[in-house]
């Protein structure tokens, strides 16, 4: 009996974990550039039971023996990198990405870097210098260059993004056009050691070293026809909207509550039995 209790114990604490993502999962549904998370479980200390030797009879075909778990947990939790809708909005600040990609963001001056999908940047004002405007996210972090420095925009000029991220400015007549530069794009080699962080954005898991970081994160150059054929590119007034089918994530709700009703009825049939135990008379 305890170990039935034990079972189902680790067992709502995995379904809980699960239920976890799934609420996640749906809260981010209208989530800009949002990724929907997947878990994986696996079983817990299973293992194959012997019987007992006098249930070996002569002319009985009893089995060598019986699977003994423990119940389940959850194992890995991963990122679903597929391709999520596109929005037209025709704002020039919103951007999208098509293929395998990330925006490059700034986290501070101290050099700390993340990355995100949410493109929908706007023009922001640097106190030290109004004469800029700095493609940003919406808490304020900076938009990167492939030289690593932050994308400034004149005053009074409208700015044009090709496919490839390069930047382009002119006037609103079209005269003093001027060349800014790319946005920088990288390529996840291997998303699910990516730590994701608040406000949508991913960041490489604490201690990683400069050389495992190329073998996480590689610089993509849109203008390498090798890279365009990825099918990479940046597209401008678009916005990629969230993956998450909510369809799947209310099926995967039914089924996780109805697994968590079975188990919770095994707790309880367990401490009933315990009851009815304790209160034997000799």
């Amino acid at each position: 009996m305890n170990n039935s209790m034990i079972s189902a114990m680790v067992s709502m604490s995995g379904i809980q974990q699960k239920l976890d993502v799934i609420s996640d999962n749906m809260a981010n549904s209208n989530t800009v550039g949002y990724k929907s998370k997947k878990a994986s479980f696996e079983d817990v200390l299973t293992k194959v039971q012997s019987h007992e030797p006098k249930m070996k009879q002569d002319g009985r075909a009893t089995p060598l023996g019986f699977t003994l778990g423990w119940g389940s947990r959850m194992s890995s939790m991963t990122e679903d990198m597929t391709q999520g809708s596109m929005k037209t909005t025709d704002v020039p600040t919103d951007l999208a990405l098509e293929g395998n990609a990330l925006f490059e963001i700034a986290l501070d001056d101290q050099g700390n870097h993340a990355w995100t999908r949410d493109g929908s940047f706007k023009l922001s004002i640097a106190e030290n210098d109004s004469s800029y405007g700095y493609l940003t996210t919406n808490q304020g972090h900076m938009v990167l260059d492939t030289a690593g420095n932050p994308i400034a925009i004149p005053n009074g000029y409208h700015m044009k993004i090709d496919a490839t991220g390069f930047v382009t400015v002119a006037m609103p007549d079209g005269s003093d056009p001027m060349d800014i530069g790319h946005i920088k794009v990288v390529e996840p080699k291997q998303p699910h050691l990516l730590k994701q962080i608040d406000n949508n954005m991913y960041v490489l898991p604490d201690g990683t070293a400069a050389t495992a970081a190329n073998t996480i994160i590689g610089n993509v150059d849109l203008t390498n026809p090798a890279n365009a054929s990825k099918g990479i590119a940046v597209r401008q007034g678009v916005l990629e909207q969230s993956n998450v089918n909510l369809a799947d994530e209310m099926v995967d709700l039914m089924q996780v509550q109805r697994a968590y009703q079975l188990t919770a009825r095994a707790l309880t049939s367990s401490d009933t039995m315990m009851g009815l135990a304790n209160n034997l008379r000799g």
